[in-house]
């Protein structure tokens, strides 16, 4: 079955991990293998995703040891944003041939922001910016702090992916602040 195959039945195959190693692997759970064979659309990420994929692989240990001046923080969005930009190459060819509809690559704002509204608004524009892929999209929580988030990310361009709806009551709050979103970029 090809990706035609099933994205013509409407499906999107994402994976929900990611780590250097897969990025740049050639064994049959690689990412290129996964996009070339198992027609894989997308992948998202989390913080506890890149925690254990940089603390349980060598692949990292030089970048780690060269940014021994940096905080904690500045090391893990540095690693972090780096992968992302690299699987967010790989799915470039996706993304153009499917006019946007996949080929996308989610990393979510540090879950330490989830009640913090401008926070998350900072976090979600800096990662677009340092990342600078238009297949990216920045994972929100549907926190009541993470809805205005939404919609100001939304407004300012920014691809959002959104995380933690667990009520069809915060599915409509999510829905109406995107929409929120979409408006204000259109009427600024």
């Amino acid at each position: 079955m090809s990706a035609g195959d099933v994205g013509a039945n409407g499906t999107s195959i994402w994976l929900d991990d990611l780590s250097r190693a897969k990025i740049s692997g050639v064994d049959p759970h690689s990412l290129p293998t996964r996009i070339a064979n198992d027609c894989v659309v997308g992948v998202t990420t989390n913080p506890s995703i890149f925690a254990a994929a940089i603390s349980g692989a060598n692949e990292y240990a030089s970048d780690i040891a060269a940014m021994k001046d940096l905080d904690v923080d500045e090391c893990v969005k540095k690693l972090t944003t780096d992968d992302v930009r690299a699987a967010c190459d790989l799915f470039k060819g996706i993304y153009s041939s499917s006019k946007g509809i996949d080929g996308r690559v989610s990393i979510e704002v540090d879950p330490r922001l989830a009640s913090d509204t401008e926070g998350t608004i900072a976090a979600g524009k800096e990662l677009w910016a340092i990342i600078d892929r238009p297949n990216l999209m920045i994972k929100v929580p549907a926190t009541i702090e993470g809805l205005p988030a939404i919609t100001a990310l939304v407004a300012a361009g920014i691809s959002v992916n959104v995380t933690l709806i667990f009520s069809v009551k915060r599915y409509g709050a999510v829905i109406d602040a995107y929409m929120a979103g979409i408006e204000a970029a259109t009427n600024p």
